[in-house]
């Protein structure tokens, strides 16, 4: 006679202790993404307003240092650089102090947040001056023409990405905000669009 196993009911369930370690996973899980989206968040809300600052603080600290001849490390390429541009008629002594004080304005103008708009435009204005050592003077802002920038050549590449930041502070400039949560972005996005659509069409604000 054949003889009959007893069949064990809990076969394929899970273990209490497999239960608990699942439920320990999912809490810390949880807690994770959001700890996650508090720290996002807290990106989301002070992120343009420290790059501001930043921009602001490197500008006016900058500047300040024009004010002193030979402190600078940028101030012989720059004082050359707008000679060439005003074709021998602006001096160092005079043009240093001007690209001093243009340079703080900008910072203080980007430290208080007053006249965001004017401030950008002599951000970029200043900004696209910087670029011209590379063309004017390459033999003194290249180890090798055009791929290896030497130390002042690197000094000008970088301000690359402060034009990019003040971009992204000129993108808030109209009272804007970022936008941590996918979903909202998206609804934001098409808000926006929408307005835009209505401003091109009425010429007002909806």
């Amino acid at each position: 006679m054949s003889r009959i196993e007893p069949t064990d009911h809990t076969a394929g369930l899970p273990r209490p202790q497999s239960l608990l370690t699942a439920q320990g996973k999912a809490q810390v899980s949880a807690q994770l993404n959001l700890l996650d989206a508090q720290l996002i968040g807290w990106w989301a809300r002070h992120g343009i307003t420290l790059l501001r600052f930043s921009l602001g603080i490197i500008f006016f600290w900058f500047g300040v240092q024009k004010f002193f001849p030979g402190v600078s490390s940028a101030e012989g390429l720059a004082t050359r650089t707008i000679s060439v541009l005003t074709f021998g008629t602006v001096p160092p002594g005079v043009s240093l102090p001007v690209l001093a004080t243009w340079e703080c304005a900008i910072g203080l103008g980007l430290l208080t947040g007053r006249f965001l708009r004017v401030t950008l435009l002599l951000l970029f204005a200043q900004m696209a001056g910087t670029f011209l050592p590379l063309v004017f003077f390459p033999q003194e802002t290249f180890t090798v023409v055009p791929w290896v920038p030497n130390l002042e050549g690197q000094y000008i590449v970088k301000n690359l990405v402060l034009m990019s930041a003040a971009l992204v502070v000129g993108a808030t400039a109209r009272g804007g905000k970022l936008i941590m949560d996918a979903r909202a972005a998206d609804t934001a996005e098409r808000t926006q669009a929408l307005h835009q659509r209505f401003r091109r069409r009425f010429r007002r604000e909806p």
